[in-house]
């Protein structure tokens, strides 16, 4: 089995990416997707979240908006969370690996790759890019997004230079959606006809 690990900054086009993979039949996990699951209403991590951050969840699950709004200022709340967080989508992602073990390549759709060192994990590294003021527009266009959010996202990312620079293949997500398509299934192809590329 090849691990291919998917990665790119916020509004770079990586869910789209994801989801070509996955039409491709490349199994998919989708640590964000994974994240969601455990904070959604009867999430595995609700209580934990609501002792450490009071007021921040319901009966619909994590309230999102409160809970980036309580950690991104504040790094020590924010390794708090994640030390919650991130044991419970390693557990998920090693089910992930077990259940598709016979695959010849799947997929670990990881938004911080390289900041949380999860490159480690994976055999090749595949970066999603797109040019800044295309990925500024798809981010200012999404519901609850501030100009000043965006700039402390952008500041616990990796520039997307660097991720560039450390990737295997760099899908580009700036034109059409088919071209976009074309770069996916020529990378799935490449990987599981030649594993070593």
């Amino acid at each position: 089995m090849i691990v291919l690990g998917l990665t790119g900054s916020i509004g770079m086009g990586k869910s789209t990416v994801a989801a070509i993979f996955a039409e491709e039949g490349v199994p998919v996990f989708d640590a964000d997707a994974e994240v969601h699951r455990l904070q959604g209403p009867d999430g595995a991590l609700l209580a934990e979240i609501e002792a450490h951050f009071p007021g921040t969840t319901g009966a619909a699950g994590v309230d999102r908006t409160a809970l980036a709004e309580r950690v991104l200022a504040a790094p020590d709340a924010l390794r708090q969370l994640e030390a919650l967080v991130h044991p419970a989508v390693a557990h998920a992602r090693e089910a992930f690996l077990a259940s598709n073990a016979a695959a010849p390549l799947v997929l670990l759709d990881i938004p911080l790759l390289f900041e949380k060192e999860g490159w480690r994990a994976v055999d090749k590294i595949a970066v999603v890019s797109a040019p800044e003021a295309v990925q500024r527009t798809r981010v200012l266009a999404r519901p609850g997004m501030t100009a000043d959010k965006f700039a402390r996202i952008l500041g616990r990312q990796m520039p997307d230079s660097e991720k560039r620079a450390r990737a295997d293949f760099v899908i580009d997500t700036g034109g059409s959606l088919e071209q976009t398509r074309d770069s996916v299934r020529r990378i799935a192809a490449c990987l599981r006809e030649s594993p070593k590329a």
